[in-house]
């Protein structure tokens, strides 16, 4: 029995975007070739992968298996053929295609000049980049790699630490006059806070106190699912915000937002370069990493941050 690649790859293409269409358009293919090269795998399977009911197609059961275990299989493949072709020591062009997903704020604040200064090093490859603050299934969605912020969960997947991020708390000027500044942890029951949508208050507002991190008791009417939003809502004075350094530091430089409870220290927030475990590591891979190690190696949010001397607070109750 032989399979051809082309078809494989096609299937895991109607897999992923869920049409024939929008396959077709990714490919650069009409439908017809599309729907010949899945029907072609069919007759060499022997076995049904899509259902197709007025003109919409499923996966079926079999489909599922089969993408679960050929994702994998044909990227260590890929990357096996452009590591002998492409140059194994890292100095021939490099080509194919590199697929990046990040988060939304920041990727649009920090990662695109950094992506396009690659770009312009490596004129012959083709570079794709979807930012969303979701943590993306990298295998199954066809990343090469992926940026994460905060904690890994994942470890099945292979990893980088690029620098590391702290988180602030923080609020307006206003706000601050009205409400007052808190001095404790304590504090924090008497004020607004304004939470993320993607973690519960529990886990956003913790602080380290010796060998563990605690969580406050806090309140607070407004959820956002977005870090920017969040600091816009801070800056409008609608409570306090514990936000990612890189997206405080702006509105921290020139005073639209000020720092609070500097003396208790914060969850860490690593940023971290992810990838499905492949070997050997593709060319193109091995070489964005430690583009993005390089640009990130003393990030440029944080001189901001280190200009606000921390003020005197109380102790942790």
């Amino acid at each position: 029995m032989r399979y051809d690649l082309n078809d494989l790859e096609t299937f895991l293409t109607v897999m992923e975007l869920g049409t024939v269409t929008a396959a077709a358009a990714r490919l650069n293919l009409s439908k017809s070739v599309v729907s010949k090269r899945i029907t072609d795998l069919e007759g060499t399977l022997g076995a049904a992968l899509f259902r197709r009911n007025a003109g919409r197609i499923t996966p079926t059961e079999a489909a599922l298996r089969l993408a679960e275990r050929l994702r994998p299989a044909l990227t260590e493949l890929i990357a096996a053929a452009e590591s002998t072709a492409w140059d194994m020591d890292g100095l021939a062009p490099l080509r194919g295609s590199l697929s990046i997903a990040a988060p939304m704020t920041f990727g649009v604040m920090h990662l695109g000049p950094i992506i396009a200064r690659f770009a312009a090093l490596n004129p012959e490859l083709e570079i794709s980049v979807d930012y969303d603050d979701r943590a993306r299934d990298l295998a199954r969605e066809g990343f090469d790699i992926g940026i994460r912020i905060g904690k890994m969960r994942d470890k099945a997947l292979m990893q980088r630490k690029l620098c590391e991020d702290e988180s602030v708390v923080c609020a307006s000027p206003a706000y601050l006059e009205r409400k007052g500044r808190p001095r404790t942890l304590a504090d924090l029951r008497d004020h607004e806070v304004i939470g993320y949508s993607h973690l519960p208050n529990s886990q956003l507002w913790q602080f380290q106190d010796r060998d563990r991190f605690v969580s406050p008791v806090v309140q607070g009417r407004l959820s956002m699912n977005n870090g920017e939003a969040i600091r816009d809502m801070a800056i409008g004075g609608l409570g306090l915000a514990i936000l990612p350094g890189f997206i405080a530091a702006p509105a921290l430089a020139d005073g639209r937002l000020e720092r609070v409870l500097e003396g208790f220290d914060t969850r860490p927030l690593p940023v971290v370069a992810v990838w499905p475990p492949v070997s050997p590591m593709p060319a193109k891979l091995r070489r964005f990493v430690d583009h993005l190690a390089a640009e990130l190696h003393r990030p440029p949010w944080q001189a901001p941050l280190s200009q606000h001397p921390p003020a005197t607070t109380e102790a942790t109750p």
